[in-house]
């Protein structure tokens, strides 16, 4: 057996650790267990070994270094949940590259913004017909494709296989280094553009895994349906810990609750993780009553509130199933928060907003505006898994990282045992007539009402009061909704000055490919 791990000892480190070499090593392990597992819509099912995904890898790899990839090059590839993008993903890493991925449906101006902020050296794409791919490749020196079919026209464009053909088995030698960028991930871009985060192979090595492993948020031995797409920290991160101890990933072309039912069925799927948002929904599927949620042993939330109701339901199927909460940010190399609970009477203080203690590499420290330790206030973390900066943007990274504290912009509440309570984005906070208004607070009133389904709260620009608190109310039954009855309802849990003073019902709430409802849309359609 060739035990060539594709990188050569970095200075003063005899032997260096890196993600691509926790792959190799797993394969050494145990070289026939499953390490990714494809399901479809149509029913087919395509499985990866770790010796597998390690031997694509590593003929991906010399395919890549024979076009010139190699230290400093970015490799960005647009694509869903796609086997083909972990063999990607570890092979630029093998070449000392440095990957990065982003969604399909970009738009052209989408596309323009990314590669302007990365100026990637290769684009690998699923489908080279779409208007953002096109875009991004024109920015780039090599371009490339999954496969054949998949492209209009071959024109400068090979696939994947081809560059991998009739390759050794064994990685290029390669020295990597373990502070080496391994990823660049984008922010959601919630404020005005996605922000290019850096993240180092150190960072995983000796922050985020170790920490999820020791809160037992993942165990070798777990097979983790992903949901979140890989172009995320949720995704690839997911993924970089689940391979680095030596799990299986399952991954979907699509977030659709009929295939969950089935793939946590038939698959013996122990974890999965998304936001309160695709739990309600999953819920409310009518195949929700026949589903086999009994190989579960957690069920992680992120992203917003805990959906107690939903809570309950799937708890009812399984009574020893563990929910974990998580706060984290593409900034902390997916560290953070994170807390488990058995029911919802074991929330502290009953509060559903909690997201847990602080996970083992993370330091927190909650200051009010003028900087001073707070019980309320803003995040601040200290960690070894800090990111190494945004992308060519040195003055927003001195911004977001001072005196090595990364300031989060969440505000948030701490107690004596550190339980930490998500109040609010601070860009979210509302401030009208001179106060400042928590959306999330008000959000969670309006979805307490049984005629409420969701509810997403903004603030709409005012001449009198600077901002108004606007509600968008996703009803559970539009004949029933009567807005007098809710404002009555709003009038007895919220002070006068954080009520909605208008409500709009929606049939839905515009929410991003994870599922967390997008403010950005609801704030541009109020000024347009």
């Amino acid at each position: 057996m060739n035990q060539t791990s594709g990188t050569s000892p970095m200075p003063g480190c005899l032997h260096p650790s890196t993600i691509s070499g926790a792959l190799h090593r797993n394969a050494l392990r145990h070289p026939d267990r499953a390490a990714v597992i494809q399901r479809c819509t149509s029913g087919s099912r395509h499985e990866l070994s770790y010796r597998e995904l390690n031997e694509s890898a590593n003929r991906f790899a010399n395919g890549l270094q024979e076009l010139g990839v190699g230290r400093g090059d970015i490799v960005m590839v647009s694509s869903g949940n796609r086997g083909q993008c972990l063999i990607a993903y570890y092979a630029t890493l093998r070449c000392a590259a440095t990957f990065t991925a982003v969604a399909p449906s970009l738009t052209s101006r989408e596309a323009e913004v990314l590669a302007s902020a990365t100026s990637p050296k290769v684009v690998l794409a699923e489908n080279w017909n779409d208007e953002g791919v096109k875009t991004l490749g024109s920015t780039a020196d090599i371009r490339l494709v999954f496969t054949s079919d998949a492209v209009t026209s071959s024109c400068g464009i090979q696939t994947m296989e081809e560059i991998s053909s009739i390759k050794p088995e064994a990685g290029p030698q390669v020295a990597i280094n373990e502070t080496d960028p391994a990823l660049i991930v984008f922010t959601s871009g919630t404020e005005k553009f996605p922000k290019p985060v850096v993240i180092p192979h150190r960072n995983f090595m000796i922050a985020t895994t170790p920490s999820w492993v020791i809160d037992q948020y993942i165990l070798a031995s777990d097979i983790f349906l992903l949901l979140a797409p890989i172009y995320t920290m949720a995704g690839i991160g997911t993924v970089t810990n689940l391979i680095n101890v030596g799990a299986t990933a399952i991954l979907l072309p699509k977030l659709e609750t009929k295939l969950v039912f089935d793939v946590i069925g038939s698959e013996g799927v122990t974890n999965t993780s998304q936001t309160p948002t695709f739990y309600r929904r999953l819920v409310k599927d009518p195949a929700f009553v026949e589903a086999d949620f009994s190989s579960l042993r957690q069920c992680h939330v992120y992203g917003g509130p805990i959906p107690s109701e939903a809570v309950n339901q799937i708890s009812a199927k399984n009574a020893a199933l563990e929910w974990a909460v998580y706060w984290g940010q593409s900034e902390l190399t997916q560290l953070g928060i994170s807390g488990t609970f058995l029911s919802v009477k074991q929330i502290p203080d009953q509060d559903l907003r909690w997201i847990g203690t602080p996970m083992q590499a993370v330091e927190i420290r909650v200051v009010d505006e003028d900087g001073r330790d707070s019980e309320i206030g803003e995040l601040l973390c200290r960690s070894p898994g800090i990111m190494a900066g945004y992308y060519r943007q040195p003055d927003l990274t001195a911004e977001a990282v001072v005196s090595g504290w990364l300031h989060t912009g969440d505000m948030v509440r701490v107690d004596e045992d550190l339980n930490v309570f998500f109040l609010d984005r601070r860009k979210d906070m509302i401030k009208t007539g001179g106060m400042n208004v928590s959306s999330a607070e008000v959000e969670a009133v309006l979805r307490s009402h049984p005629m409420v389904n969701d509810a997403a709260v903004v603030g709409r620009p005012d001449p009198e009061w600077s901002e108004i608190v606007y509600a968008f109310v996703d009803v559970a039954d539009a004949m029933s909704w009567e807005e007098e009855l809710m404002r009555n309802y709003c009038n007895d849990q919220l002070a006068p000055y954080k009520r909605p003073k208008i409500y709009e019902t929606v049939d839905s709430l515009p929410t991003d490919e994870q599922g967390k409802v997008s403010k950005r849309e609801l704030r541009a359609r109020l000024l347009a």
